[in-house]
C-alpha cells in the first residue's frame, strides 16, 4: 500500500439512509481495527434529490441507538470523482449499474478505475453470490418504518466486518 490513504466511497440512491449508515459503521470498524490513518471512508448518492440535506432522522436515530456517530451532509457522486477513490461500495444493483456507467464515463483506463463491489458481498454468509446479485442489496428503508432502518443496520454491520477483514489482509501485504 502507498502512503496515500485508501479511499472508500459508500453509495446508495439519495445519500441519506443506507450509504451514511454504511459510512458510519465502516468508520467505527476501521477505527477499532487501527486503520483510521490508512483508510478514509465517505459516502454519496447517485441521485440529486437530497443534496445538502442531513441524513434521514430515522437513520440518525438508528445509528445513535446502536452507539455510532454520524455527521453527514448528502452529496451526489460524479464520474470525475473516480480517480480519487480506491473502492466503490454499492448498496443495491441499481446503484451498481449507475456506478458502472460512471466508471465508463470517467475516462480512466480500466486498470486505474476504483474497484466496484456490492457492500454486502463482504458478508461471509453471502460470499458465494455473484455481483451484482439481488440478494446482495441492502433494501432501501426510506419508504418504510423504523424496522427497515434496523434491518439495514444489521446487514451493514455484518458486511462491514468482512470489509475490515479484507482491508487488514490488504494492509498486511
Amino acid at each position: 500500500m502507498t502512503a496515500d490513504p485508501y479511499r472508500i466511497t459508500v453509495v446508495c440512491l439519495g445519500n441519506i439512509c443506507r450509504s451514511p449508515m454504511g459510512e458510519s459503521v465502516l468508520r467505527d470498524r476501521i477505527g477499532k481495527a487501527g486503520l483510521s490513518g490508512q483508510v478514509v471512508v465517505d459516502s454519496a448518492g447517485t441521485g440529486d434529490w437530497h443534496i445538502g440535506h442531513p441524513a434521514d432522522p430515522r437513520a440518525q436515530a438508528t445509528l445513535l441507538a446502536a452507539g455510532y456517530d454520524l455527521e453527514h451532509i448528502s452529496r451526489q457522486i460524479a464520474p470525475h470523482w473516480m480517480d480519487d477513490i480506491d473502492l466503490l461500495l454499492a448498496m443495491d444493483e441499481s446503484n451498481y449499474a449507475n456506478l458502472e456507467a460512471m466508471l465508463a464515463a470517467s475516462g480512466l483506463p480500466a486498470d486505474q478505475r476504483p474497484a466496484l463491489r456490492m457492500f454486502r458481498s463482504f458478508d461471509p454468509s453471502l460470499s458465494e453470490l455473484p455481483e451484482p446479485h439481488p440478494d446482495l442489496a441492502v433494501p432501501d428503508p426510506y419508504y418504510g418504518g423504523d424496522e427497515g432502518f434496523t434491518d439495514s443496520l444489521s446487514m451493514i454491520e455484518k458486511a462491514a466486518d468482512g470489509i475490515v477483514d479484507d482491508l487488514l489482509v490488504q494492509f498486511e501485504q
